[in-house]
């Protein structure tokens, strides 16, 4: 699966204590300690900022309990995960957190120590060794120790370059978690893709000498039916309509949605949750040959609706179509999808948030409340109906990129949503990269959404 591991200290191993302490609790709680804590304090000008922290001597001059810094409530409310870095910035050793009194706040603290031990380090460098933790009691350890590893599943994907992370290898990390997990999954190659009525996931990845694929993994045999869709598409160079070479420098993560999806299904299996999962993954490499799909041509789809191509390099929604078509057959009771499909929702909401699309004000409220209990932020967008005319170009059903560059992520998901008659559902636009490093997400590879759906499955599948 993933080459991160992350662990908890055992249970019953002695353990350090983290104060962790607000600054306009710093002098009340000093109050507490010795004279010799107090003037160390001091000496260091240690203000309890968010994000500081300072190991506090003891007498025969070991190191002894922490304090770490947590700032104001408004330094909080923008950083999550502050207290992460204590896992990589402390001496090696178990530790406890003391102080976090709020179950969410502690949570996600706990959750961004586990994260903050991630490091990609397939080609250069050497894993942390990250101080470890001992959960709090009442905390569900073994959930969150779930979300990391899946997190870190999704980060591995993303952050593994186009020449070892193609439709091949994409299939290869499927197939390890079904595997781990005890799921089936068959996979639909190249041709067979038409004869199997998968035409737009073909003519998408038939320019590569990568063969384009449809894997299809299940698990579970009883309860609510779930259906998670995550565009695959390993190396996206636009197509006919090349990218410029500064656009294309990212195209690695353009299989974000698969990755993403990938994580959420290691989370749904390894904690045993009680539905029948699916996770379908059209996976391509948009190259340029002779055989490339072409401005103007008009694609059938499995649904029937027919697609004019006005930019091959809107493709994402080509093989999340057929994928979604397929998924739709079988009326589960919910159909997710996820893909770093357009950059206009980058620019309308930036890197951090992750856009949704949802069927019905319940599904966006149990989403919302999820996010925040999980510290992972999204953001609703709608399903605009009024815009649907722009997608309608005339000469065929569907138009792949309207002209004009309005509400790009709203005219996609409006496209996609073509493709689903019969199921609730909902759909991520996510951008799946961190820019900048930030506690608990370095820079490079990042999951969106993954645990706020995870959250809030009780809700939206009746669990």
């Amino acid at each position: 699966m993933s080459a991160f591991t992350c662990e908890f200290a055992p249970e019953g191993a002695p353990t350090r204590p983290i104060h962790v302490v607000a600054a306009a609790d710093l002098e009340t709680w000093s109050a507490g300690r010795s004279e010799a804590e107090r003037a160390w304090i001091a000496t260091q000008g240690f203000k309890a900022a968010l994000g500081t922290h300072l190991v506090l001597p003891n007498p025969d001059g070991t190191a002894g309990d922490v304090v770490a810094g947590y700032g104001s409530a408004k330094d909080r409310a923008r950083s999550r995960f502050a207290l992460g870095p204590l896992a990589t910035a402390l001496p090696a050793g178990d530790y406890h957190f003391e102080g976090l009194e709020n179950a969410e706040e502690l949570a996600e603290q706990t959750l961004g120590w586990l994260l903050s031990g991630y490091k990609f380090t397939r080609y250069a460098g050497k894993a942390s060794t990250p101080a470890r933790l001992s959960p709090a009691s009442g905390l569900d350890a073994d959930r969150i120790l779930a979300m990391a590893e899946g997190e870190g599943l999704t980060r591995d994907l993303i952050n593994t370059p186009s020449n070892d992370m193609g439709p091949d290898e994409l299939e290869a990390a499927s197939r390890l978690l079904a595997e781990t997990h005890g799921a089936a999954m068959h996979v639909t190659l190249d041709e067979d893709l038409l004869s199997g009525n998968f035409p737009m996931i073909h003519a998408v990845g038939r320019a590569s000498e990568r063969r384009p694929r449809l894997i299809d993994l299940r698990w579970g045999e009883a309860g609510p039916a779930l259906t998670l869709v995550g565009k695959g598409v390993c190396f996206d160079t636009g197509g006919l309509n090349l990218k410029p070479g500064g656009s294309m420098a990212l195209m690695k993560k353009d299989m974000g949605g698969s990755a993403t999806v990938l994580g959420l299904a290691h989370m749904i299996m390894a904690l045993k949750l009680p539905l029948r999962l699916r996770v379908l993954i059209p996976a391509v490499e948009n190259a340029v040959s002779g055989t490339a799909f072409r401005p103007g041509d008009v694609l059938t789809s499995r649904k029937g609706l027919t697609v004019e191509i006005n930019n091959t390099d809107a493709e994402g929604r080509l093989v999340l179509a057929d994928a979604l078509a397929l998924a739709d057959e079988e009326a589960p009771d919910l159909i997710l999808s996820m893909a770093t499909l357009t950059g206009a929702a980058r620019v309308a909401v930036g890197p951090d948030l992750a856009p949704f699309y949802a069927s019905t004000p319940e599904q966006t409220a149990a989403l919302q409340a999820a996010a925040i209990r999980v510290a992972d932020p999204v953001w609703q967008m709608p399903f605009h109906a009024p815009y649907e005319k722009m997608i309608e170009p005339g000469i065929a059903d569907l138009d792949n990129a309207p002209p004009g560059g309005f509400a790009g992520s709203i005219t996609a998901a409006l496209f996609l949503r073509r493709f689903v008659e019969a199921t609730p559902y909902m759909h991520f636009d996510i951008y799946g990269w961190q820019p900048s490093a930030a506690p608990a997400r370095p820079k490079g590879g990042v999951g969106q959404g993954a645990r706020a759906v995870l959250d809030a499955l009780p809700e939206l599948l009746g669990l």
